[in-house]
């Protein structure tokens, strides 16, 4: 993506990055391992852009707390998650988000994009208009809200009249937002790499969780529509419809990144977790710690483009 562009690092200076960071659910959580490598390994961020929970992790860590988030996150337990979900039987979703964004703001504080001290873009997508935007100015949670907003599962957030929805349906790794940006490199963290064989402790797992929420989006759906299917029934739809998301944005991806080529590229395997396994924080973070550091060991950056 930079090889237009003249690098000069000052001697004694920190590196520049800018960030772009995948959509992915909570395998997004691995963003959080990933970023505090590359601050370790002596790197600056000045820009980050995300999509969906890309965005939820850029946005936070911009505001100059995901330290606070991530002590949060690590202390869910899967009843926490569970308690976090506000079901409703009445517009476009199943859920309707206010009570984890709500949860958020009072966890990090209310805050405007333009206050950030980081420059940060949350992408989303219009469905009215049939496009891709880029959120970088107003309130934040009311950006995350937007990017977050998974067709069918959660509500679309109302902004300007318009339906937005969650970025990774046009752009899950959303480079181009950071094309303008002064930083020396551009790193892409891309939690929807290819499947690999994974160690047993980093498979998602058949719990409890996933049993309780497939019978209560079950239960929603057939009261809503008629119909639906039985709690134990392999795969359900919601299996479907995860699997079906992960497999287009894997895809998307790959376009993404051979148009807008970053310097680096951090890849998380995208069966590394479920959607929704927000309850394995600490092992996700760890993932994604061990694969930047594993990435940022064997990258070479040139010293001038």
């Amino acid at each position: 993506m930079n090889e237009h562009r003249n690098l000069v690092v000052r001697p004694g200076a920190k590196p520049t990055i800018a960030l772009a960071l995948g959509t992915g659910g909570a395998r997004g959580l691995a963003h959080i391992g990933a970023i505090e490598a590359i601050e370790a390994a002596g790197y600056h961020v000045t820009a980050v852009s995300g999509s969906s929970m890309g965005a939820l992790i850029g946005g936070i860590y911009a505001a100059g707390k995901l330290d606070v988030y991530r002590d949060w996150v690590c202390a869910l337990q899967k009843i926490d998650v569970l308690k976090l979900v506000d079901w409703t039987l009445s517009g476009a979703g199943l859920i309707k988000g206010e009570r984890i964004i709500g949860v958020l703001r009072e966890l990090i504080g209310e805050v405007d994009i333009e206050e950030l001290r980081i420059q940060f873009t949350a992408v989303a997508t219009d469905l009215d208009r049939e496009r891709e935007v880029w959120l970088s100015r107003g309130s934040l949670f009311d950006a995350i809200r937007a990017s977050i907003a998974i067709p069918t599962i959660f509500r679309p957030h109302p902004f300007h009249g318009h339906r937005l929805v969650d970025g990774g349906l046009m752009n899950p790794l959303p480079l181009t937002p950071l094309l303008q940006s002064p930083s020396d490199y551009t790193v892409a963290i891309n939690v929807n790499a290819l499947p690999e064989v994974l160690p047993e402790s980093l498979r998602p797992k058949q719990t409890r969780l996933r049993r309780g929420l497939r019978s209560r989006i079950g239960a929603f759906v057939k009261r809503t529509i008629g119909t639906g299917e039985q709690a134990d029934a392999q795969p359900g739809w919601m299996d479907t419809l995860t699997q079906s998301l992960d497999l287009m944005q894997e895809n998307l991806t790959s376009f993404r990144l051979a148009a807008d080529r970053p310097d680096l590229v951090i890849e998380i395997p995208r069966n590394a977790s479920a959607v929704y396994e927000f309850y394995r924080a600490s092992e996700l973070i760890e993932l994604g710690r061990e694969r930047a550091e594993r990435a940022l060991k064997a990258w070479r950056p040139a010293s001038s483009h």
